[in-house]
């Protein structure tokens, strides 16, 4: 009580619609409305960010490999330097740790842990140095060879440009966090028109949470700069596909078998990657250099598979359009799956969406050898999402983001699926995935299920205690004493209400008040009405939500309060934090027990 900041309890009775009648489903208010049109403009610049990295890195491209001032996108495996293309990666790579070394740490690995972190500890505030070096840096990885994705860099891109944006402004921690997921999912939503997809990936890896709060901005911010696209990037689908026909029903258990090989491949890939950067720690060098033997292995890789270097989107192409063999695919998959991991685990920056793309398709595409259904091109898309979905645990982003890439709505089934299967696997056979396991290795954990706080769903008058031992305001100090100090009956309670005669609390009276009131040497005489004079007293109703009253509990700092009636702000019961506690213990037995509702069968009589 004392030090605190209770809400003052008012004494006259409320005549207020009942609590039932002022709950709304959702706690949104008119915040919503600057947020939405601060979306507006995160979504523009995100779109631009994207626009602006794709260019970067075709400019990194035609400057390392073709010696030429441009643009244009162009093709690596097309390049005329023979043998000396091993050095140019190393020398990205060298470049980058130097960036990291000098710059900001901060932009090494592939972005989205990046923001993970900053959303989780960092108050959703990304520094303006990360805003520039991450694209920069991305852009020299992913444009002399690395064998990368361009969507992790520019989902941190675009969420760096939220969230200076919002830094701007005098936001929340939570507005702060939209609007830089805002931005992570504009730049997706550019980059590979798929606003829909870009929403799910916000909900299911960023947001922490599922209000619409968050949400409708964020998803104004995809629309936005997926309206800018066709100005920016062109409005082609990325990679067309004709509607599959549909598959028998025993296409399905091939889709789910693939669905599962694509479970066990997320999960070799991510055990790859991490072993790798668990081997770079041992290295008696500083962690600056370790870029450099990533592109090393970079440049040797691309001698053996030169498709294995960049973001690859034309080797994506051909694996959905059967321009690729199955022994093709087989190669591109070995090589991209051990330069990629050895590089993302040397601390090199890039995304991995594109790549697991690549390789998941590669996988279909195998798979399809001895699939005695459908065709090459489908099972390569769907081992696509399925290595999407798996590894990265956002099994409803990969099914929308591979239909959107390709508008090929006849593949809805096998997709579902398979990225179903590919994340009920990953979910059991790893204990993190390969974005969470490397926040966890900065000492952080990150919960990825979505549920109903249980105070949110109960009410204060099916957990509080009743009927309530009081005292009388018209008490004297010393009674209140001889009660609390009695040696024959001592006081059932620490802690009891003092009430008026016609039931309305006035304050509580505690032990620590006795002591108080002793080292005070406060007149004996004086009644409780008068010593708890001035006092504020945290107070709840019966009718309302836990979740209300734990929250006014919280920030008065106080671990009891006085339940009222709204009708006539009688006492009729008593909270108590142990009786909070209580609700989350209701909800693990309810979780936990497992019993037998319906019986059938012959009924087993009693002994006797």
């Amino acid at each position: 009580m004392k030090g605190a900041a209770p809400v003052p309890f008012q004494h006259t009775p409320q005549k207020a619609p009942s609590a039932i009648d002022r709950l709304r489903d959702f706690t949104t208010d008119r915040r919503l409305l600057p947020m939405g049109l601060m979306a507006l403009v995160v979504g523009t610049v995100g779109a631009g960010a994207a626009w602006a990295l794709l260019r970067l890195i075709s400019l990194v491209t035609n400057l390392a490999y073709y010696g030429r001032l441009s643009a244009a996108p162009v093709s690596i495996t097309d390049h005329p330097l023979g043998l000396a293309a091993v050095f140019i990666p190393m020398a990205g790579c060298l470049l980058i740790g130097l960036m990291a070394r000098f710059g900001s740490e901060k932009i090494r690995g592939h972005g989205i842990p990046e923001a993970m972190e900053a959303i989780l500890i960092g108050r959703s505030r990304i520094e303006p140095k990360v805003a520039i070096l991450k694209p920069l840096s991305s852009a020299i990885s992913i444009g002399t060879g690395g064998p990368f994705g361009a969507e992790g860099p520019i989902i941190m891109t675009g969420g760096a440009f939220g969230s200076l944006f919002g830094q701007l402004f005098q936001l929340s921690n939570a507005e702060r966090k939209t609007l830089l997921v805002a931005g992570a999912a504009a730049g997706m939503a550019a980059t590979f028109g798929t606003p829909i997809a870009a929403m799910l990936l916000a909900v299911e890896l960023l947001l922490f949470e599922w209000k619409p709060r968050s949400f409708i901005p964020v998803a104004m911010a995809a629309v936005v700069a997926a309206a800018w696209r066709p100005w920016l990037l062109g409005s082609t689908v990325l990679f067309p596909m004709a509607s599959s026909a549909s598959l028998p029903p025993v296409g399905l258990l091939y889709a789910a078998l693939l669905g599962i090989l694509a479970g066990f491949g997320s999960g070799l890939l991510t055990q790859m990657v991490y072993a790798s950067e668990d081997l770079f720690q041992r290295l008696p060098i500083h962690w600056m250099w370790w870029p450099l033997f990533g592109g090393a292995a970079i440049g040797f890789g691309g001698l053996i598979e030169p498709h294995a270097l960049g973001v690859g989107y034309d080797n994506i192409a051909a694996m959905l359009h059967g321009a690729m063999a199955p022994d093709a695919a087989l190669r591109l998959l070995l090589v991209k799956a051990i330069i990629w991991s050895i590089a993302l685990g040397s601390g090199t920056s890039g995304g991995v969406l594109a790549p697991l793309l690549m390789m998941g398709g590669a996988v279909g595409l195998i798979s399809s050898e001895v699939i005695p259904v459908g065709e090459g091109s489908l099972w390569a898309l769907v081992g696509m999402a399925a290595m999407m979905g798996g590894t990265m645990r956002s099994p409803l982003t990969a099914i929308v983001f591979a239909i959107e890439l390709t508008h090929n709505l006849g593949a809805l089934l096998p997709l579902s699926a398979a990225c179903i299967l590919a994340h009920g696997t990953t979910v059991l056979l790893l204990r993190r995935s390969i974005l969470t396991e490397k926040v966890a290795r900065r000492g952080h954990h990150v919960t990825r299920e979505y549920s109903i706080d249980p105070f949110e769903a109960t009410r204060v008058a099916e957990i509080m205690a009743k009927p309530v031992e009081t005292l009388p305001a018209d008490m004297t100090i010393g009674e209140v004493m001889g009660i609390f100090t009695a040696s024959e009956a001592p006081a059932r309670y620490n802690c009891y209400p003092v009430v008026e005669p016609n039931g309305h609390p006035i304050g509580m009276v505690a032990r620590a008040d006795v002591l108080d009131w002793t080292a005070r040497d406060l007149p004996v005489e004086q009644s409780l009405r008068a010593s708890l004079a001035g006092r504020d007293l945290v107070t709840g109703y019966e009718d309302e939500l836990v979740s209300q009253l734990a929250d006014r509990m919280a920030l008065a700092d106080i671990g009891r309060a006085p339940i009222l009636r709204r009708a006539d702000g009688a006492l009729v019961g008593f909270v108590t934090r142990r009786d909070l506690l209580r609700v989350r213990a209701a909800v693990l037995k309810h979780e936990q027990e497992r019993e037998i509702l319906l019986r059938f069968g012959r009924r087993v009589r009693s002994a006797g």
